[in-house]
């Protein structure tokens, strides 16, 4: 697989990069958009992650729960699932409520390949398949970069033969940017995935900055650093600009942080409850801070 991008491709890289910028919604009622750089399909900007929440093994009652959160992203207009292998029972407890739901058309599947043998990762990846019932992902991340040099190669053979849509990469936490840094500008891949908010910054340097430049979707995740964000901040008041964008709890404030950055795609925040799920989708409605808002949210949250 060559490391470069054909002209053609480095053209529609260019255009994807110019049509980075929110899109009006398909709905008056529905959410924003962003588009992804490769291609030009539009994602709404807020998706679902399932590390944790959905792992609730054969617990029927949590289970059933994690199938209620999902019918409640779908009627928010939301598109992007996001699991791994490494995520336990996820990937059943998500296709299980896909079945539930009559496998809603427009769902947007996110996997991981997760296996240092990678002659193993097509293996895997079928089992993947199987779990969530879908006829192929939409998009397949070598999780972690592990073994990304053995994996890639074979992601984009899956992809050119229609067997997958996008392909990408992750990490997580902080790890392995310059690692990243070096897959982003050496291979064609259509996302990055990474962890970014209003305390763990250093994607803004760097990386965000790189995946613009190359025509990189990037779908954040630990938008909440798992819910630690929120408890410290639910011990303080919203400030008064929070009512300038709209939002009435601080999980809005910390996700239209995330999604108003104009290089992020789709942030991924976890939740096992619906209530939280509604307030989340409710950030990728109504209006987005600027940057000098963003530069604002950023020191005042810094500061408490």
């Amino acid at each position: 697989m060559p490391t470069q991008r054909t002209p053609s491709a480095t053209r529609r890289a260019l255009l994807g990069s110019a049509l980075v910028s929110l899109l009006p919604p398909a709905m008056a009622a529905g959410p924003l958009t962003r588009r992804i750089p490769s291609s030009g399909e539009a994602l709404p900007v807020v998706g679902l992650g399932s590390w944790i929440t959905f792992n609730v093994g054969g617990d029927e009652a949590a289970r059933e729960a994690c199938v209620e959160v999902v019918r409640a992203f779908f009627a928010e207009g939301g598109r992007v699932i996001d699991s791994s292998p490494m995520y336990g029972s996820s990937q059943p407890t998500i296709g299980y409520a896909l079945a539930r739901l009559g496998r809603p058309a427009a769902l947007f599947s996110a996997e991981k390949v997760w296996i240092g043998d990678a002659a193993r990762g097509p293996a895997q990846m079928e089992a993947s398949r199987a779990y969530w019932g879908v006829a192929r992902f939409d998009l397949m991340q070598v999780h972690n970069l592990l073994s990304w040099q053995q994996h890639l190669p074979r992601l984009f053979e899956m992809k050119a033969a229609g067997q997958l849509r996008y392909v990408g990469i992750t990490t997580s936490e902080g790890r392995r940017h310059a690692e990243i840094e070096q897959v982003m500008r050496a291979q064609p891949i259509d996302f990055v995935q990474l962890s970014y908010n209003l305390l763990d910054r250093e994607a803004e340097q760097r990386l965000l900055p790189l995946a613009q430049e190359r025509g990189i979707g990037v779908i954040v995740n630990r938008p909440f650093r798992e819910g630690a964000l929120l408890q410290q901040l639910s011990r303080h008041r919203l400030p008064g600009w929070a009512a300038e964008i709209g939002c009435e709890h601080w999980s809005q404030v910390a996700l239209k942080f995330v999604v108003s950055h104009p290089a992020v795609t789709c942030a991924i925040p976890a939740t096992s409850q619906v209530a939280h799920l509604r307030q989340n989708m409710a950030a990728a409605r109504g209006p987005l801070p600027d940057a000098a808002l963003r530069s604002r949210m950023a020191r005042d949250v810094a500061a408490l």
